[in-house]
Parts: structure tokens; sequence; C-alpha cells
């Protein structure tokens, strides 16, 4: 598989996914078509009606494919920023191409750095989709960053289901796929061909087309599900948490939830909508 990405490390016991040279791959995708599904799917876990004369900070861009579906819909200013070099370089690239005439800036930033965290200030939405759990320290990271919602301000974060030993499994696949090129090409070689497979089965079995589920995925965000599967196979650091955990945590420093989409206590995301409650 073509553009497969590479392992970058920071020190020698922490592999860490190259994420941006997957989401470089995925920039040829983007179109007016993907860029309209990102902001119907983000709208409609946010409210619609929400995102105009906003504020809004993308923690962890990846693509940047969210951060211009918030600038399409009228947010006052969008600040993008990401750990990862390439992700960030992908999201000036989505934002000269597919971003004329808004306020957007886009940076390179750590969800852990303190200091650069600090400097942002406060925020109406602060956002990060499938981000915190690939820090290498998510609690923390999710403490940070709720740090930067503004009072009555809303934080929409999306974090790994926990499925107990499963998770434990997809974590020995992920230091797997990161432990070098054999490594990554044994992954590859047995998962992709199982995704596929069992999708297509899946399908079959429903009495559809097995093609339909690669259009409505491309409907339901924007995203590429191939991309999105070498992510999945490759993205570690991994932790992983249930609903009832996060929840917990969050409303712990000040925040009411609004809105919870769950993945059905399957592989996937949580996603939830949060509420600064004002003092």
């Amino acid at each position: 598989m073509s553009g497969v990405p590479m392992v970058e490390r920071d020190d020698a016991e922490q592999p860490r996914f190259a994420f941006g040279r997957n989401w470089r791959d995925y920039l040829a995708l983007v179109n007016e078509e993907r860029i309209a599904a990102a902001m119907a799917s983000l709208e409609a876990m946010i409210g619609r009606g929400a995102i105009p004369g906003a504020t809004f900070l993308d923690v962890g861009s990846g693509s940047g494919l969210s951060s211009l579906a918030a600038a399409r819909l009228g947010a006052a200013r969008v600040h993008s920023f990401d750990f990862d070099a390439d992700s960030v370089a992908c999201t000036e690239a989505l934002r000269r191409r597919h971003g004329a005439g808004t306020s957007w800036t886009v940076e390179r930033g750590s969800a852990l750095d303190e200091a650069y965290l600090s400097s942002l200030g406060t925020w109406d939405i602060v956002y990060s989709w499938g981000v915190l759990h690939h820090t290498g320290a998510m609690w923390p990271a999710i403490d940070r960053v709720a740090r930067l919602v503004r009072p009555e301000g809303l934080l929409f974060i999306a974090i790994y289901n926990d499925q107990g030993a499963l998770s434990r499994g997809w974590r020995a696949v992920k230091r797997t796929y990161n432990s070098g090129a054999a490594g990554r090409a044994a992954v590859l070689s047995a998962f992709v061909p199982y995704f596929v497979i069992r999708g297509a089965i899946g399908d079959v079995l429903r009495g559809r087309n097995p093609g339909t589920r690669y259009r409505e995925y491309k409907r339901a965000r924007g995203m590429s599900i191939v991309h999105d599967w070498i992510d999945w196979l490759g993205g570690y650091p991994f932790e992983v948490a249930t609903p009832e955990a996060v929840f917990q945590f969050v409303r712990a420093r000040g925040f009411a939830l609004e809105r919870l989409k769950t993945c059905g206590g399957r592989l996937g995301c949580n996603e939830f909508v949060f509420r600064r409650i004002r003092e």
C-alpha cells in the first residue's frame, strides 16, 4: 500500500505513529463533497447555529478538515494546532486551498505543553476528535484542554472506547505496527483484508451492496475509510476510556454533558459535547 506512514519516536521507549504522513495522502481526496459532510457532522454534534460567530480551537488538527468545516460554518476565528509537523503542514495546505477569506491560523503545539496552552487563552468551542488518547498522557491532556473552554463554552472530544481485554489486544497490534518495517507489513497484510472481508460479509447479510458502506463512510464525516484504517492500526500511543469514566472526569472539572454519541460498546470513539458551567 503506497504512502503507508513510517514511525516517529520521541525516545527509544515510546514509539509514535506518524499521523501526519497518513493525512498527507488523504489531502488529495478532499473535495467539496467531503467538506460538506464534515460541516454537517460538526454541526450535528455541536448544534445548529452554535458555530457562527464563535471562536473555535482545534486541538490536534490532523488533516485540518474539521477546522475548515468550522471556518466554513462561520466561526469568527479558528486556530488549529498539532504536535505532528506533517499534520501541521497538512492543515496549512488545506487552509490555503479551501479556506480563503476565513480567519484561520495554524501552528505546531502540544496538548501536554502547559506553557503553550496558557498562551492560547479561552475559547467558545474547544474541539479534539480522536486525539487526546494518542498523547501518551490522556487524562492530563483532557484536563489541560478543558481549561481552554470559557464559561458556558463547549468542549467536544472523542475518545477511544474501553473494551477491556480486546483493547489490550489492539494495543499489542499497534505496538507491532510501530516496531519497524516487518511489523508494519505483518499488521497491514493481516488486518486490511480482514476489514474488507468483514465489511463485505456484513453488507451481504444486511442485503445491501458491499460498496454502500464506503459511500456512507465518506458522507458521515467526510473522511476516508482506508486512511482511517491505517490511523487505527498504527495509532500509538493508545489509551482508552469508558463513557462513564470520561463523563465523571470532565464533570468534576465544572462541565455538564450536553450530547453523547457512543460507538455502542464496540471498537471506535465515543463522542462527548460538554458545556462549561458558569461559576
